[in-house]
């Protein structure tokens, strides 16, 4: 990355980041945003000017500290150090400069919260993943992993009663239907083109059950990347249909009577060098690894506080419920949707390359960098310990006698006491990152609880 920032006002540009001034200004981009994902799961930022831009590669944009303490209704709450006074820098990652093709002129980075002097800031959510990652090194592992991400396409219309607008879907159609393909195409068409133009790899895409409801996956890649893919995966989806004059949301459940959106997890666990995927065992049950057992047995123990991270909204606890696809348990199993963690069929002829677990309690309300960091918590913790998962569960477990199989928490509100009693996520946030994004969330519970349905909707769909 480009130099933090240098008191003496001398800023010396590594070769990535003179690559970003060079093509700026080749390709007249105008204004370089620098973006972050927030504790709301809220993606912002500000944007630097070309002339400016290698200038503020070195400094990056100066930014109040108050931003992490921000909740997804601009609410702004008391988390100690996260007030008025205090200075944090958003400084972009040179290797993640993409430009806008939705916003012609602009262009984008992700960027990591530092403290002036440029070291880490406790409350960075790109850091936080960051280290999980180093920490993942350290022990001889390396995480792959793939956002597989839903959303609702529509047009945000005024409510006929005067309430709060309302997400109108654009189609119908049936799941997986030729007609909801047709009914999408432009959209679709145009998506794709911005994605890969980005550097992103579609791999598959089709509609969903949902009225409106597409669903377009992300080739993997290691864990960092995967993230960074996934923000500029929201941004290009809801950037493409405001050019189209449509609205795109990703939010759990945009639409009360509609299917939601999740954003499941695959991740894969490989040696340093991602030559051999540590999770296949051909000889293995199910083709998995004594190493994989391990990894879920730490999921499973975790996922009650997990998905306080990876189910990051009130919205999300509408969509988590029993025989909805949506995994309300928690429990494992073999190509099982109602289990919390889906142990994949392999595809293709190279079946160790393909093999990988799918975390289903996981929306895009979530702070990506959060969510993926604690997965990886998670099942570092697992390993450590050499965590027994229990059987695998390869029927609906809402078939079972009640109580035979946990349930995964029925709100956020829940979500948040598990985390917050949860020591291993708890230290692996710290004390700044926890308590804000305890704060933060909290907040939120408390907000949507004093207001209707469509209040909620509305709120969701209009920010994720």
């Amino acid at each position: 990355m480009a130099d933090r920032y240098d008191i003496t006002g001398v800023h010396t540009l590594d070769p990535a980041a003179g690559r970003v001034v060079e093509r700026a200004d080749t390709e007249g981009v105008e204004l370089i945003r620098f973006l972050y994902a927030d504790h709301g799961g809220v993606i912002r930022g500000k944007a630097t000017s070309r002339s400016l831009l290698a200038e503020r590669l070195g400094t990056g944009i100066g930014h109040t500290v108050a931003m992490m303490a921000m909740n997804m209704l601009d609410g702004l709450q008391s988390v100690e150090h996260l007030g008025p006074v205090g200075e944090v820098r958003i400084v972009p990652d040179p290797a993640t400069f993409v430009r806008l093709p939705y916003a012609p002129g602009a262009a984008a980075m992700l960027s990591d919260l530092c403290l002036p002097d440029g070291s880490p800031w406790a409350a960075c959510p790109r850091t936080f993943l960051r280290e999980a990652v180093a920490t993942l090194a350290d022990e001889g592992h390396a995480l792959v992993a793939a956002y597989e991400p839903e959303f609702t396409l529509g047009h945000r219309v005024p409510d006929p009663g005067g309430g709060p607008d309302r997400l109108v879907p654009v189609d119908d159609s049936l799941c997986y239907s030729t007609t909801g393909f047709n009914q999408a195409h432009d959209y679709t068409m145009a998506l794709v083109h911005a994605l890969e133009s980005q550097g992103l790899r579609p791999e598959h895409c089709h509609p969903e059950l949902g009225h409106g409801q597409q669903e377009l996956s992300i080739r993997h890649a290691p864990a960092l990347r995967a993230a960074d893919n996934h923000v500029i995966y929201r941004e290009t989806v809801r950037g493409v249909a405001t050019r189209m004059s449509m609205w795109a949301s990703l939010a759990p459940k945009p639409i009360a009577d509609q299917a939601g959106n999740g954003a499941h997890i695959h991740v894969s666990l490989w040696d340093p060098e991602l030559s051999v995927n540590t999770f296949s065992d051909p000889s293995g049950r199910y083709g998995l690894s004594a190493k994989a057992y391990h990894f879920i047995g730490g999921l499973i123990a975790h996922l009650p506080a997990l998905t306080a991270l990876t189910c990051g909204s009130v919205n999300s606890f509408r969509r988590l419920a029993p025989q909805m696809w949506s995994s309300a348990y928690s429990c494992y199993g073999m190509d099982n949707r109602e289990a919390a963690v889906r142990i994949c069929s392999p595809t293709g002829k190279d079946v160790a390359a393909s093999t990988n677990l799918e975390i289903k309690p996981s929306d895009s309300s979530a702070n990506p960098y959060l969510s993926l960091g604690a997965v990886i918590h998670a099942g570092l913790d697992g390993i450590r310990r050499e965590l027994d998962p229990g059987e695998a569960v390869n029927v609906d477990p809402a078939t079972l006698p009640e109580g035979s199989v946990p349930r995964l928490p029925s709100s956020l509100g829940e979500a948040l006491d598990a985390l917050e009693a949860d020591d291993v996520l708890m230290n692996a946030l710290g004390p700044l990152r926890s308590s804000a994004y305890l704060a933060v969330k909290r907040s939120e519970v408390k907000s949507f609880a004093a207001q209707d349905v469509a209040y909620e909707l509305f709120h969701h769909f209009k920010a994720f």
